[in-house]
Parts: C-alpha cells; structure tokens; sequence
C-alpha cells in the first residue's frame, strides 16, 4: 500500500514538474512585457532601453520586442494610449484624439487646488467652526469676504446658521465635500494643534 502511494508520487512529480518548468518558459516574453508595461505606467520620464534591459534582466532584442508586441497590442485592441520614443527612450502616453479631454481634466484639478490663503482660512474655519467671518479676519488680520465666497463655490464652506449677537451674522462651517477633499472620515480625524506644531 504504502509502495503504491508512493509510486503515485512520483508518478505524478514526473508528469507536472515538466509541465511546470514549460510554462514558466513559455511565459517569459509575456512576463517581460507585463514588467515594461508596469515600469512605463510608473513614471513620467522616457526610460532608454539599455535601462530596461538592467530593470529587467532580459537582453535588449527581447526587451525591444517586447515593446513592439505591447504596441501593437495597443493598437489592435483599441487602447486610449500608446508607447512613444521620446528625448531617447520610451513613455506611454495618451493618444492624441483624447488630449481634449484631458485638458478638461487638468483645468478642472488646476481649478480644484487652494492657494496657501485659501488653505489658510479653511484651517481657521474647520478648527473653530462654527465660526463668524470677523472672527476669522481677525485671526488672518485681513478682510476675507472674497475668500469666503471663493470656499463657498468650491464647496468646502457653507452657511451653518446665525449668531445670536446684534445684526445675526452668518456663521460658517466646513462641508462633506471638505472632508472628502482632504480623506477625513469625520472633523474628529483632524490633525491636533500639538500635532500641527510639532
């Protein structure tokens, strides 16, 4: 019995082992070429074949042909970028016909950035929310009307009531956009002062 289990074994080692050794030879074209796609995705420099050929390990004429089936690869399946010789090496970069979108897309991220004054005011009104607008001016010693106004259409600030002095001035906290722009689960996961300072 226990003969026959063990002739089994290796009955089944003798089968699978080559099968296995096959495949991982068969595969390498395909593995060098899953590793440029994986390089060229990660940076936004050409990379020269003669450094693929050192990242990769692989001789230049597999690593150049490697580049050349992944083109075509792009090509036959309709892919929205494409492999381009540039300044000596390679980049994968988007294709022409979708550079107008992308610009509609780079406008919008330019739009989304805040300036270090709009940084600044937003800092004040989530920490001390809710806040008046002549609490703030007094604390950035400037007048803050148009920053508030810039906040509000960005969708970081909004009107969260009136106070209850003489005039019932408006009161001005943070909003759900807010805590999604800066990856906050809730105003509880805002760095502490100690921790700002230190």
């Amino acid at each position: 019995m226990i003969e026959d289990l063990q002739s089994q074994e290796e009955q089944t080692h003798e089968i699978t082992l080559p099968v296995e050794e096959k495949a991982r030879g068969g595969d390498e074209p395909r593995e060098i070429r899953t590793v440029i796609e994986a390089l060229l995705f990660a940076t936004d420099q050409p990379i020269t074949a003669q450094r693929l050929v050192e990242i990769v390990g692989a001789e230049k004429d597999k690593v150049l042909e490697a580049i050349e089936c992944l083109r075509k690869d792009y090509d036959d399946t309709g892919r929205a970028f494409q492999i381009e010789e540039i300044a000596g090496g390679f980049l994968l970069l988007s294709r022409q016909e979708y550079h107008r979108w992308i610009a509609r897309l780079e406008k919008k991220t330019q739009e989304s950035k805040l300036s270090p004054a709009a940084m600044e005011t937003l800092s004040i009104i989530a920490y001390k929310q809710p806040i008046l607008r002549s609490t703030i001016e007094a604390i950035r010693g400037v007048e803050s009307s148009q920053m508030l106004r810039s906040l509000m259409e960005k969708g970081l600030v909004k009107v969260v009531g009136k106070d209850e002095t003489l005039g019932r001035p408006l009161l001005y906290g943070t909003t759900k956009k807010f805590l999604e722009y800066f990856g906050l689960r809730s105003l509880r996961d805002l760095p502490r002062t100690q921790e700002l300072s230190s």
